[in-house]
């Protein structure tokens, strides 16, 4: 193929956000891009391509949803520290506000990379990040953290922790539960390795801060217990899934309520779980089932164990829809997951035809392949 025969990215989408989703609010956690030009291993800060990281972030914002900016997705604890973690927090708010788009930021402790933390340690380090997205004017999001789960004793470390930071909290702010599925430095999250008895902790949490938290983020990979918790949570808090295998179930609901969402997977589903929202907007449950139903195998398959390595795939699949000029990850962890896995991840995406230029998809593609040595 010559050089003129290659297929050109597709034009960026308007700048301005579709109106917002009604029925449901909806975040996706959107990636990061980083610079393929920058000389740099994977031992050193990373280099992100701003340009292309926030052109993304408007893509998102374009089709109605919210962006969860600097959360798993965007490599936190995989690539990105929490220098590059807090720049991205500062000029994602500031194109948030430029445009009008909807976001909400993770609050962490990855500032701490000694393992001889402490509990004090723990709340300056959330104390200091808390402050900085407030400070841009985004909800915060108080994701789980290592250092926490490494130096808690037991339930009542994180109720003290937690208790110290919303009563300091100056607007509600989203509590994450990640599963070990995500992370397994979380194992054992809340003070214990039983959920029923996390889940009680979790729940003592938010009872005792009545109206310092406006949701919670779920992401255990199991609806039943996400559903469970759903119903025992206080009026008007709501329960963002990030359950990215049973999205569907969990965002149509049942008569006793629904979820919201919060996912990874809405990075590389974004115009079509957009769509599909709207279908619930215009009371057509039948046209949002037809519509998300077929995306769980990709879903499944991009989150398959280990599923902290689901990243990769989504990058992937950025590169093949136009968004970014490069399959390059930030740590290298383009490397994460194995030819056949992306060779499948490529199709079930064709096949929900996900890809504005499918013939860009096709030729990067194949360009991976060849450079593999396999034959297309």
């Amino acid at each position: 193929m010559n050089a003129a025969s290659v297929p050109s990215s597709p034009s960026s989408p308007p700048a301005s956000p579709s109106p917002p989703l009604r029925t449901r609010t909806v975040f996706a956690a959107a990636h990061v891009v980083a610079d393929p030009r920058a000389d740099v291993s994977p031992d050193d800060p990373a280099a992100v391509d701003w340009d292309a990281t926030l052109a993304f972030r408007r893509h998102l914002w374009a089709h109605g949803l919210g962006v969860a900016e600097a959360m798993d997705t965007a490599q936190r604890g995989m690539g990105l520290d929490w220098a590059g973690a807090a720049e991205l927090i500062r000029r994602s708010a500031a194109e948030a506000e430029a445009v009008g788009g909807r976001i909400a930021c993770g609050v962490g402790t990855d500032q701490l990379t000694s393992p001889a933390a402490t509990l004090a340690d723990v709340r300056h380090a959330y104390e200091e990040q808390l402050g900085l997205v407030e400070g841009t004017g985004a909800r915060a999001i108080l994701m789980a953290s290592r250092a926490l789960a490494a130096v808690a004793r037991g339930a009542d470390d994180y109720l003290a922790t937690y208790d110290h930071l919303l009563r300091q909290a100056a607007a509600p702010v989203i509590l994450h539960w990640l599963g070990p599925m995500f992370d397994p430095a979380l194992a054992g999250y809340w003070g214990s390795a039983g959920l029923d008895a996390a889940t009680d902790t979790f729940l003592e949490v938010i009872a005792a801060h009545p109206g310092k938290v406006d949701g919670v983020k779920i992401s255990l990979l199991d609806a039943d217990r996400e559903v469970a918790l759903r119903r025992r949570l206080p009026d008007g808090v709501r329960c963002y899934t990030g359950d990215d295998f049973h999205y569907p179930d969990l965002i149509a609901g049942d008569d006793q309520g629904h979820s919201d969402a919060l996912l990874g997977v809405f990075d590389p589903l974004a115009p079509l779980a957009a769509r599909a929202v709207r279908a619930l907007d215009a009371d057509d449950p039948k046209a949002f089932r037809e519509l998300l139903d077929p995306t769980v195998e990709l879903a499944r398959h991009l989150f398959q164990p280990p599923t902290r390595f689901y990243k990769t795939g989504v990058v992937f699949l950025a590169w093949l829809a136009g968004h970014q000029s490069h399959f390059t990850m930030v740590g290298g962890w383009q490397s994460a997951r194995s030819l056949p896995h992306l060779t499948r991840a490529y199709e079930l995406a064709a096949d929900l035809h996900l890809f504005p230029d499918p013939d860009l998809a096709a030729y990067r593609m194949r360009t991976l392949l060849t450079i593999h040595g396999v034959t297309p």
